[in-house]
């Protein structure tokens, strides 16, 4: 019965994510990392994980989770499921300098917190992570849907793709996506966040993390 079900789940993620948007990502020529590039991006992708979440009080992080797991509860109805990927998220974002709710505006997008998402083109996963990545700066055993690994590689591309652009949000979104130059992904991560994801009044993240008011053009 548990098999049916997988079956089932996987059907309906290639299904409802024909039309997500990182699945526009392509390997192209033109994009070829630098070696120098490609291997600081292997180290990021390859450091041992750790989920432990960086809040400068333990009440902070308690007050920060309760918050974004009564918003996350749209997508993900239980609740240990729900904390898990929230401490996930805010670790890996942390980790690479990332605001946590821009990238949990980027997953509303991509995936609307389907860990099981294929896109028609092959994009998996929580961030829709386009499996050349894996050859590019991962390892042959990295599963693009396991959450952490998944949600750890996506921040980890936006992040170098924010340094490419200088700091430009939208810039950086557009090469996410496959689209570099045209405002409908930017402002489609950017209502999400302006809509479900403003950042925790009772909580405040260590001073790495600095949140960000966006507006869409």
């Amino acid at each position: 019965m548990n098999n049916v079900k997988l079956i089932i789940i996987f059907i309906l993620s290639i299904i409802v994510c024909q039309y997500s948007y990182a699945s526009k990502q392509h390997n192209n020529t033109n994009d070829k990392l630098a070696l120098a590039v490609q291997t600081d991006l292997h180290t990021a992708i390859i450091n041992p994980i750790n989920t432990e979440i960086n809040f400068n009080k333990q009440k902070q992080q308690q007050l920060w989770v309760d918050e974004m797991s009564k918003r996350l509860q749209k997508w993900i109805p239980n609740e240990i499921i729900r904390k898990r990927i929230l401490m996930i998220t805010q670790y890996e974002a942390a980790r690479s300098g990332l605001d946590p709710q821009l990238v949990l505006s980027v997953i509303t997008v991509e995936s609307k917190f389907n860990k099981y998402a294929i896109s028609k083109t092959g994009a998996l996963g929580f961030m829709q992570v386009m499996p050349f990545w894996v050859k590019e700066i991962g390892a042959r055993d990295h599963n693009l849907l396991d959450a952490q690994t998944n949600i750890r590689y996506g921040c980890t591309i936006l992040k170098h793709y924010m340094e490419l652009e200088h700091g430009n949000l939208y810039y950086a979104l557009g090469r996410y996506n496959g689209s570099r130059g045209k405002n409908t992904y930017p402002n489609l991560v950017l209502n999400a966040y302006n809509k479900y994801w403003q950042p925790a009044r009772s909580a405040t993240i260590t001073d790495n993390i600095s949140y960000q008011r966006y507006a869409s053009r």
